[in-house]
């Protein structure tokens, strides 16, 4: 088995997650920021973005060793980034932000500048988009971005459905039909880019034409408030997400910042696997129900027969033979929000 590396943000910080021959480290990359989302560039991974609950984005060009905050981005709440493999610009991905109040933001030079795809603003749903703990606003939660088609954006708004653009946000079609609206995830797989999963409050969907419409996929699941998704990049046929019976379960009670407040212990949660077609089924070989919530869900494209789950209490949890064998690894911190393998 391959030596692993994985980034983590904790809702503060960013750290570096490594598995070395004598063991795991934990190494903090950049500290007390309120670190919500993270992006590696799929052409160099080097290259990373960290998007915060209050500071916009931060970047780096050395692996973490040192960072930029992007200054001039209108947002200061980011709640998603994404880095595009198709669309290059002088050897790097485009960088896109997702933020609070919902908008989303592009730029082509590592940060330096930035672009607003304003048109979704002006989509006819946006006046009903509302996240339910602050009600008199919304965020994009999820940014997906085709590996071939430079074109082609998705984006989740928390809680407003699955937008599409087809011109690198210039332009929108709005909430896609079959989709579900409380959007917490998208997957566009890697191996079959029209193939794409939202994990959501309510369920899971499926889309079959790159996003433009969608078809709930929920058979097999006795919880329906869904996190995370994962799929091995080399098997579009194998997916996984997480889920609780309800947002006081995944999250607890009140408003958040970073990390969500829970008494610990009480999430109920499962890890669940699809197959091919068949129904989603829970994955055995740790506590059931899980007692905290698996708010990151990774599949290495180093490890592709291995699923990673990152806890809301900050431990971390290997499933070999996808899924089927599992281990708590000896990595604890302050809580798991996001992990992102760089590419192999």
């Amino acid at each position: 088995m391959a030596l692993t590396t994985l980034y983590a943000t904790t809702g503060d910080d960013v750290v570096l997650l490594r598995e070395t021959t004598r063991g795991w480290t934990v190494e903090p990359l950049l500290r007390g920021v309120g670190a919500q989302c993270l992006a590696v560039d799929p052409g160099d991974g080097h290259h990373l973005a960290v998007g915060t609950f209050d500071e916009g984005v931060f970047l780096s060009e050395d692996g973490g060793r040192s960072w930029r905050r992007a200054e001039r981005l209108p947002a200061t709440r980011v709640l998603s980034v994404a880095i595009s493999p198709a669309w290059r610009v002088a050897g790097h991905g485009v960088l896109f932000a997702g933020c609070e109040p919902s908008a989303l933001y592009w730029s082509e030079d590592g940060g330096r500048h930035w672009h607003e795809a304003s048109a979704l603003r002006q989509l006819p749903s946006a006046p009903t988009w509302s996240f339910p703990p602050r009600p008199w606003t919304s965020h994009v939660r999820a940014i997906a971005l085709s590996p071939h088609d430079p074109g082609l954006v998705l984006v989740g708004i928390e809680f407003g459905g699955v937008l599409r653009s087809t011109d690198g946000g210039m332009t929108w079609a709005d909430q896609r039909p079959g989709c579900y609206l409380d959007c917490h995830a998208l997957l566009l797989h890697p191996a079959m880019p029209e193939l794409v999963f939202e994990a959501a409050g309510g369920g899971v969907a499926r889309s079959e034409d790159a996003g433009n419409s969608w078809q709930a996929v929920d058979e097999g699941l006795d919880h329906r408030y869904v996190w995370a998704v994962a799929s091995p990049p080399d098997d579009p046929t194998t997916w996984f997400v997480s889920a609780a019976p309800g947002p006081r379960e995944a999250h607890g009670p009140g408003p958040h910042r970073g990390a969500m407040p829970n008494r610990e212990g009480t999430a109920q949660a499962r890890i669940y696997r699809r197959q091919g077609t068949n129904p989603w089924e829970p994955i055995a070989g740790y506590p059931d129900p899980l007692p905290s919530m698996p708010y990151a869900l990774v599949v290495p494209m180093s490890e592709p027969q291995v699923v990673y789950a990152g806890f809301r209490n900050g431990s971390l949890w290997r499933g070999i033979e996808l899924g089927h064998t599992w281990q708590e690894l000896p990595v604890r911190v302050d809580s798991i929000l996001t992990l992102v393998a760089p590419p192999a």
